[in-house]
């Protein structure tokens, strides 16, 4: 079955037996097919990920009353460092890889947010027990992993930029925010390491838009938040935020 198949099953199921049911976590993408999948099966969507600006979230079909905060089947872990005299600074890869060395499937981790005191990220419940029984190191460093109230502030770090392109195509904004020349653009693209809202981009000419969000492993990641005013050449000036 494939995602947007056992998004479908999931709203019909959810409208035929007037029930919530929730789905794993879910990248940009995917929260589309589910929005889609409830419109055409006559029910309700709603999304959250533990905290407003997670980028990564669970959806909940349902046709009446909305899921409260407390009814999400998530939870909020912080790793910390045991010893700060000795440890070096988690970074978010450095997070993602040791849980996914717990042979955890990307679908039960939301969003990781880097603090001074360590990281914090939401998972699914039901991993919770495992996650903190067996998350003892990161990037070479021990930590403790503990159930957490999700942190306060942004959930990431940007940076705004204004990129000024003659036309919003994929290939001559992204070759702009990471300074790379058109043809390694036209490269990267057709080597599946360009996604568009976590969807692979498969056409370079693609116009992008206020709200997409646009990734190129191993140079970033940014999003587009306002096309703003023609300049007096006629260049397109987009307001972009870049994720640290």
């Amino acid at each position: 079955m494939t995602e947007r198949e056992r998004f479908h099953e999931l709203a019909a199921r959810s409208f035929a037996r007037d029930i919530r049911l929730f789905t794993r976590f879910l990248d940009l993408n995917g929260q589309k097919e589910a929005a889609a999948a409830a419109n055409g099966e006559g029910c309700r969507c709603e999304m959250y990920g533990g905290k407003d600006g997670c980028e990564r979230k669970i959806a909940c079909f349902y046709t009446l009353e909305t899921p409260a905060e407390t009814d999400w089947p998530l939870i909020c872990l912080l790793a910390k460092p045991r010893s700060t005299r000795f440890s070096s600074r988690i970074t978010h890869r450095d997070v993602l890889g040791s849980l996914m060395s717990l042979g955890l499937e990307r679908e039960f981790i939301g969003d990781i947010i880097i603090r001074e005191e360590g990281a914090y990220f939401f998972c699914i419940d039901k991993q919770a027990a495992l996650i903190r029984e067996s998350l003892t190191q990161i990037g070479g460093t021990d930590v403790d992993c503990t159930e957490a109230s999700a942190p306060e502030g942004d959930v990431r770090v940007t940076r705004d930029i204004i990129v000024q392109v003659s036309s919003p195509r994929a290939d001559a904004v992204i070759a702009h925010l990471f300074h790379l020349n058109r043809a390694d653009t036209v490269t990267l693209i057709g080597r599946g390491l360009v996604s568009v809202d976590d969807a692979p981009l498969t056409k370079a000419e693609k116009l992008l838009t206020e709200g997409n969000v646009i990734s190129v492993r191993g140079h970033g990641r940014a999003m587009i938040s306002a096309v703003q005013s023609i300049s007096k050449k006629g260049k397109i000036n987009l307001l972009v935020k870049l994720y640290s």
